[in-house]
């Protein structure tokens, strides 16, 4: 096992994060550092969550910037807000005794007046999102002509989240001579053309084999109907009394619905997804990393940079549609050499992508039951009993009050006091779990749709027959779904932009608006076409399934990739083109 002191950092830093609790380097740094200290290279590093891939490109990068330099050397590139902070909170920490570096983090949500006048004041290391990045370079703040050293961290999710366009303007206003280090957890198409277009024969570093799983997650999954996936999930919170985990959903919806059904219940959650502020957020964060907090249900974008320590599980409410969000969303938990437990809760229409991530990760999946009401009880009277054996007892504090307490009890037999205090939490969920129905599916398919309890539905998965190949990028799918389906952005959610082809989620109860709307809309001389994919489309009646195929009506335009409007002639009925 190497030393930090072998890869080549300075006896200062060594023992800077000596100080932290850092004693040998991960495999991704005990590879990534020497190579990166040489200065003059561009790598690829692919790596999973949890590798510690921050210090990989942190350590090196604050060997090399010149701490008397007041221009900024370097910049970092993250997609998420939570991510920045982590990163910049992590380097302030391993240069706290090392050197004096300004390093100033940029992200949207927060005020960029005092983003600008820290900027102003000399950040010779600039972590930021893109979004505000762009901002700040149009208002002339940051200036990038001495930019030596430029690190992608997570590209395939800021390319995933519809940066690519400003992560080639970013690095298009960047000097010749730099070294770029880009780390990811996947090299799709997108993030090797960058590598192409931007990076001079670049060292590739593979940890493990690509879209390989963290080895220490024991990945398992249940089957339940549709309607039964939050009654399973409370199975297993109540099942398991000291988890401490994230819950993930696919949108923001069904995020804030699963979160609020949670606290109404009386468990410790609360949800983070892009419709909160950052000061929610931040409250958010703060509570689950001190662990007053339990439970985190969180979005795919919104739970990217979160480093907590010590998570237990990882839920999935449902099976993402990209392969790498399985990987990013299990790879919370059993960090750092730890054990975890990622768990997916799917329906039996979802089978087939456990079967397609196992191929993918090259791990097998689990299928386990979810607990009975008599397991979830026996568990939980156990767990108090062994709260109660291992209470620390104030033997000073509490003599005092003793006498009153025996003389109370006094007619009570030891087994009568045993049960009497075990019935004070037992009666609750006895009371909830009598007569619970097993939840446990076969994993048979089956064409038959269960019924839905409208308190747990999940959003809408609408497909759309148009796609890279027209042009569009996300940015523009989405002015495309909103100009023409004439709804609010907000109730868009996740999209995956294929070629010829596209999914989006779409708020509940919106997609008859949309189909309507979207009525003999052509783009590029091509008609236009929905279908809703998820199981709610049954319920649709045979009138409106045949206008959803014939697509009857006036056609119009739309030119895929710009943000020229098109809109509808409300009397005509007709569409115009600005």
């Amino acid at each position: 096992m190497k030393s930090f002191e072998s890869l080549g950092l300075s006896g200062q830093l060594v023992e800077s994060i000596r100080q932290l609790g850092f004693e040998t380097p991960t495999p991704i740094q005990e590879k990534a550092i020497p190579i990166l200290l040489q200065g003059n290279l561009d790598l690829v590093g692919l790596a999973q969550t949890g590798t510690g891939k921050t210090a990989a490109f942190g350590l090196p990068l604050l060997e090399l910037v010149n701490e008397n330099n007041r221009a900024t050397q370097a910049l970092v590139i993250a997609p998420t807000r939570e991510l920045s902070v982590q990163i910049t909170n992590d380097l302030e920490r391993f240069s706290a005794s090392f050197k004096k570096l300004n390093i100033v983090t940029v992200y949207g949500g927060a005020s960029i007046r005092d983003q600008i006048m820290k900027v102003k004041r000399g950040a010779q290391i600039i972590v930021a999102t893109p979004g505000r990045l762009m901002d700040l370079l149009s208002r002339k703040v940051v200036d990038l002509t001495a930019i030596q050293y430029i690190v992608l961290d997570e590209a395939d999710e800021m390319l995933n989240m519809g940066f690519k366009e400003d992560i080639d303007e970013i690095l298009s206003t960047t000097p010749e001579e730099k070294n770029v280090w880009l780390f990811s957890a996947t090299m799709p198409r997108e993030v090797r053309e960058i590598s192409k277009n931007y990076m001079r024969n670049p060292q590739e570093l593979t940890m493990g084999e690509r879209n390989q799983g963290n080895e220490n997650i024991d990945h398992q999954y249940i089957v339940v109907d549709e309607r039964d996936k939050y009654l399973a999930l409370k199975r297993f919170v109540d099942n398991t009394p000291d988890i401490y985990g994230v819950i993930f959903c696919r949108t923001k919806i069904d995020t804030q619905k699963i979160a609020e059904h949670l606290i109404k219940d009386g468990y410790s959650a609360d949800p983070l997804h892009g419709d909160l502020t950052q000061q929610q957020r931040d409250r958010v964060m703060k509570s689950f990393k001190n662990k007053s907090l339990q439970l985190l249900v969180a979005t795919d974008v919104a739970a990217r940079g979160i480093d907590v320590s010590n998570l237990t599980h990882v839920i999935h409410m449902n099976m993402p549609d990209e392969m790498e969000y399985y990987t990013h969303r299990s790879g919370r938990t059993a960090r750092a050499g730890k054990k975890g437990i990622s768990i997916a809760i799917i329906s039996k229409r979802e089978i087939g992508r456990i079967q397609q991530v196992e191929r993918s990760i090259k791990r097998k999946f689990t299928r386990i039951n979810v607990p009975t009401g008599d397991e979830v009880c026996q568990n939980k009277l156990l767990a108090l009993v062994h709260k109660v054996k291992q209470v620390e007892v104030n033997e000073e504090e509490i003599d005092s009050f003793l006498p009153e307490v025996y003389h109370e009890l006094k007619d009570l037999s030891k087994e009568d006091i045993i049960k009497r205090f075990a019935s004070i939490e037992f009666n609750r969920f006895l009371e909830y779990y009598r007569d619970a129905r097993d939840l446990n599916k076969s994993e048979k398919r089956t064409f038959e749709f269960a019924e839905e309890d409208d308190r747990y539905l999940t959003g809408d998965r609408v497909f759309i027959n148009v796609g890279k190949m027209d042009g569009l990028e996300k940015g523009s799918l989405i002015d495309l779904i909103v100009d023409f389906g004439e709804v609010d952005k907000k109730v868009i959610g996740k999209i995956d932009l294929k070629g010829a082809y596209s999914f989006f989620e779409l708020e509940k109860g919106v997609f008859e608006k949309l189909i309507q709307n979207f009525e003999g809309v052509e783009l590029r001389g091509r008609k236009v076409r929905l279908e809703l994919t998820s199981p709610h489309k049954e319920k649709y009646s045979e009138k409106k399934k045949e206008r959803f195929y014939s697509s009857k009506g006036k056609s119009g335009g739309y030119e895929g990739g710009n943000r020229d409007r098109g809109s509808r002639d409300r009397d005509s009925g007709k569409r115009k083109r600005y």
